[in-house]
C-alpha cells in the first residue's frame, strides 16, 4: 500500500503519477495576504495537479494563515474535524471606519488621543466567555445558497433580511493585548467556530467608544491544524469523532452490507469512525440503528 508519508519525497509536480485513490491529502497551507481563498486554492490545485480540491473555513482576501485544504475522499471530511478553538492574531486601527470592517474599503480616518494600556487591556478581557454576536455586513457566510456580501446590498427586506441580521452565539476563550502603539492594537484571541474577528475588533472600538477596523489577521491554527509546510496529515487524527469497533466480518464493512448493532463495541447513540484493513467508515448509532454516513474512505498511510 502506497503511504501518504511518502509523498514528501516527490515534488508537487510528480504528485500527477499517482492514481485518485492515491491523493486522498489532508494538510494545512498558509494563505498569504490580499488573495481570495478560491484563487489560492487554484494555485495550490495547479502545485500538486490534483483537480478534485477543497478548503475548510473562509479566509478574507485581507486575512492569512492556517488554510485545511483535503484532496479526493478527504473533501467529504470537513464537516468532521476538530477544528475548535480558532486561534487569530489580529491588529485594529482605532480611529478608521470601514463598512466591511477592515483595511481593504477604509473611508474615513479620525486622529485620537492615546487610551491608557489598562484600559485597552480590561477592555479586551470584558469580551471573555459566551456571548451573541451579529456577523459582519460584508462576510461569506451562505444565506440561501448566497453569500452575504453579495445580498447584503440589494436587501430591502424579507427572509434574507431576518437572517443577514440574526445573532449568532459564540465564545471567546482567551484574548491577551499583544502590543498597543497607539492608534493599533495588536492582540490574540482564541475563538468559537463561526466567530467573526472583524466584528469582534469593531466591537472593542466600539466599547472604547470610537470607530475600528482591521488592518492585519491572521489564524494561527484551528484546533491542532497549523501550518507546517504542507505536511500531509492522518485524517483519523483530526476527527471530531470518536473510535468504534467493528467485532463481526470486516468485509460486511467493505462491501457496505447492512449492520447490526451487536456488532459494534459502542452501542451508544452518536456518530463514529471505524477503521477496518485500509480503509475507514463514519456510522451513526441512533436507537438501535446503524447507518453509514461515508464509508470505504481510503487510508494511505
Amino acid at each position: 500500500m502506497f503511504k501518504t508519508s511518502q509523498l514528501n519525497n516527490y515534488a508537487p509536480s510528480q504528485l500527477h503519477n499517482f492514481t485518485t485513490s492515491q491523493l486522498n491529502l489532508l494538510f494545512v497551507a498558509n494563505k498569504p495576504m490580499y488573495i481570495s481563498s478560491n484563487k489560492f486554492l487554484n494555485q495550490l490545485k495547479r502545485k500538486y495537479g490534483i483537480k478534485k480540491m477543497g478548503f475548510s473555513g473562509t479566509l478574507d482576501p485581507f486575512a492569512c494563515g492556517c488554510l485545511i485544504i483535503a484532496s479526493g475522499q478527504y473533501t467529504k471530511l470537513f464537516r468532521f474535524l476538530q477544528k475548535t478553538p480558532k486561534t487569530y492574531i489580529a491588529t485594529l486601527m482605532l480611529g478608521a471606519y470601514s463598512p466591511t470592517l477592515d483595511i481593504e474599503k477604509i473611508e474615513t480616518i479620525q486622529t485620537l488621543k492615546p487610551f491608557e494600556k489598562k484600559q485597552i487591556t480590561e477592555t479586551l478581557n470584558s469580551f471573555l466567555g459566551r456571548q451573541k454576536q451579529l456577523p459582519p455586513k460584508y462576510s461569506a457566510k451562505k444565506i440561501n445558497g448566497q453569500r452575504a456580501y453579495k445580498i447584503r446590498e440589494k436587501v430591502e427586506g424579507g427572509r434574507e433580511k431576518e437572517f443577514l441580521n440574526k445573532e449568532i452565539e459564540i465564545e471567546i476563550f482567551d484574548i491577551e493585548l499583544i502590543n498597543y502603539s497607539h492608534p493599533f492594537i495588536t492582540f490574540k484571541t482564541s475563538v468559537s467556530e463561526g466567530t467573526y474577528i472583524r466584528t469582534l475588533g469593531y466591537d472593542i472600538a466600539q466599547k472604547l467608544g470610537v470607530q475600528g477596523t482591521l488592518t492585519y489577521l491572521e489564524r494561527v491554527n484551528e484546533g491542532k491544524f497549523r501550518y507546517e509546510c504542507e505536511k500531509f496529515l492522518n485524517p483519523l487524527e483530526y476527527l471530531d469523532l470518536e473510535e468504534n469497533i467493528y467485532l463481526s466480518d470486516k468485509k460486511n464493512l467493505l462491501l457496505g452490507k447492512k449492520l447490526n448493532i451487536n456488532d459494534f463495541k459502542i452501542k451508544k447513540n452518536g456518530q463514529y469512525y471505524v477503521k477496518y484493513d485500509n480503509f475507514f467508515a463514519i456510522i451513526e448509532i441512533k436507537d438501535n440503528n446503524v447507518t453509514y454516513i461515508l464509508n470505504r474512505i481510503e487510508l494511505c498511510l
